[in-house]
Parts: structure tokens; C-alpha cells; sequence
């Protein structure tokens, strides 16, 4: 428990630059505070004397503004910086080095009896107002902006911001000596860097805009290939006329033959009477007396010619 005390008030010295010497974060700081009430609550809860450890915990948040349950797991190295309104539940487990500020709050979404807070691993920076709502896993080195709404798991080296939470900007992967010589200036107050930050939001509307862009220049190159093919004359492709002349041809060449061949006068063709159910009777010849004496002699009988 001391050992945790120590290790609570140097991490107050490390990360507020206002802490001047251990008296003074020892005597003015709340966070020390209340992480004392906290300890020794805890100490009296796991000894099964759960209303005392929960009447101790009380009494360091009428204190100071911050309530931590006796049955949350807080490590050492933990610093509330501000503290007012911070609110850690039961089941609520915090790694080492863990910075929470003023307004935070590690809740639960159930009435079940079991685990229901959230985890916060090693290193994890909790900005102000942030609501972090459910058995949730927040990886180490994470971050969670100021009045972020937190409801599902966080992985490890990365920025979260909004209502949900969503993720802003992972962290690149250093070795483990570069962690240690950039600890100290890596560490970003509320949780949220200051360098370069990008903006989901606007990130999704540049990504629209960006779109658009490309869509109107394809629409005007597409147009100005519609009006240079309007402009232009339609012409047929060549192999398509080739076949049209070369029988425009023969079939002229045909005709002036069949015609050489023709040329020769014309017959009259003289048309027959049209055959009727009469016969024509070809004009009475004469009677004459040397006719019927030749008939009377010879005993023939005369008979009219008939025209056919």
C-alpha cells in the first residue's frame, strides 16, 4: 500500500508540471487523496470488512470530489490530475500509470452481479468528460479524447475521439528503448495530441469531395468528346463502300451488253381475228349462167367458200 502511495506521488510530479515538491502534492492534491482513502478502503474490502472499506471510500469522496469503489483494482502510478466528478465502478480495473481527468467516468451498462466495467491496461490517458460505458478492453498506451462516449474495445497505441468514439490516429509502432526515451514528451494532456490531428468528419468529406472532383472532369472529358463527334461529318468506313461500287459497276457493264446484243429492227407482229362462235361468210360470188351450166353438167353441187 505505501509502495503504491509512493509510486502514486511521483506520477502526480512527472505529469503536472504545476507540482512543485512531494509536500506540496502530498498536503493540496486531491488525486493523492482520494488514491489514499481508496487503498485503504480496498485493503479493508478484500479483508471481507465490505462496510467499512465502503464507509472509508465515501469519506475520501466527500473529501475531495472522487469516487473510487473499494472493489475496483487501481495500480500504482495512477494519477487523477484535477479529479472533481471522476467516478471509477466496482469491477473497473486500471493498469500502471494510468492518468484519468476531471469529469471521467469508468461505468457500467449492467445489473448483473459480474464484470461490468470497463479495463484500462497500462498507460492509458483518459481526457476530461470522457464516458467510458461497459466491460470494455482499453490497450495499452491508448488515448480517449475529451467527452468521448467509449463503447467498444480500444486497441493498443491509439487516439480515439467523438460520440461514439472513433478511431482518429494509431500510433507507429517504436522499440521498446525508443518508448522509454520518448516517454515523457509523448504524453498528451486530455488524452488528445496537439500535432497534426485529423478529423474523422472532415476526413469523410474531403474523401467526398475528392469523388466529385473526379466524376465532374470524367463528365466534361466525356462531353467534349460528344461535341467534336457531333461536329464532324458521318462518313462510312471504306471497307463498306468497296463491295457497293464494284457491283455498281458489273451491273452497269451488264446492261450495255444486253443491250449491244438487242439492237436490231423490230418485227411487226400481225394479230389474228379473234376467233368468235360464228364463222364468217365469205362474200357470194356471182351467179352466172356459164357457172350453172357447168354445174348442171358435171352433176356437182356448188358449195360457197367458207373463210376460216
Amino acid at each position: 500500500m505505501w509502495k503504491e502511495l509512493g509510486a502514486d506521488i511521483t506520477a502526480a510530479l512527472e505529469r503536472d508540471p504545476a507540482a512543485r515538491s512531494r509536500i506540496e502534492v502530498i498536503i493540496t492534491y486531491p488525486s493523492v487523496h482520494a488514491l489514499f482513502f481508496y487503498r485503504l478502503g480496498n485493503a479493508l474490502w478484500r479483508r471481507d470488512l465490505k462496510f467499512l472499506g465502503r464507509f472509508v471510500a465515501q469519506f475520501g469522496r466527500f473529501l475531495t470530489g472522487i469516487e473510487i469503489h473499494p472493489g475496483a483494482i487501481v495500480g500504482p502510478g495512477c494519477f487523477i490530475d484535477h479529479g472533481s466528478g471522476v467516478v471509477v465502478g466496482e469491477t473497473a480495473e486500471l493498469g500502471r500509470n494510468v492518468t484519468l481527468y476531471q469529469g471521467v467516468t469508468l461505468g457500467g451498462t449492467s445489473l448483473e452481479k459480474g464484470k461490468r466495467h470497463p479495463t484500462l491496461e497500462e498507460g492509458v490517458i483518459v481526457g476530461a468528460g470522457a464516458k467510458i460505458l461497459g466491460p470494455l478492453t482499453i490497450g495499452k498506451n491508448a488515448r480517449v479524447g475529451s467527452n468521448a462516449v467509449v463503447l467498444k474495445d480500444v486497441s493498443p497505441d491509439t487516439t480515439v475521439i467523438g460520440i461514439p468514439a472513433r478511431e482518429v490516429q494509431p500510433r507507429n509502432g517504436d522499440s521498446k528503448r525508443a518508448e522509454k526515451k520518448q516517454a515523457a514528451r509523448d504524453f498528451c494532456a486530455y488524452g488528445i495530441p496537439t500535432d497534426d490531428l485529423p478529423d474523422p468528419v472532415a476526413r469523410s468529406l474531403e474523401g467526398v469531395v475528392d469523388m466529385i472532383c473526379g466524376l465532374r472532369g470524367r463528365i466534361e472529358e466525356l462531353e467534349n468528346q460528344l461535341s467534336e463527334q457531333s461536329a464532324q461529318p458521318v462518313k462510312k468506313p471504306a471497307a463498306a463502300r468497296k463491295p457497293a461500287a464494284t457491283k455498281v459497276a458489273a451491273t452497269k457493264a451488264g446492261a450495255a451488253k444486253s443491250t449491244a446484243k438487242k439492237v436490231a429492227p423490230k418485227k411487226t407482229a400481225t394479230k389474228a381475228p379473234a376467233k368468235t362462235g360464228t364463222k364468217a361468210v365469205a362474200p357470194a360470188k356471182d351467179k352466172t349462167p356459164a357457172n350453172n351450166s357447168t354445174g348442171k353438167e358435171t352433176g356437182e353441187k356448188v358449195e360457197p367458200e367458207v373463210a376460216d
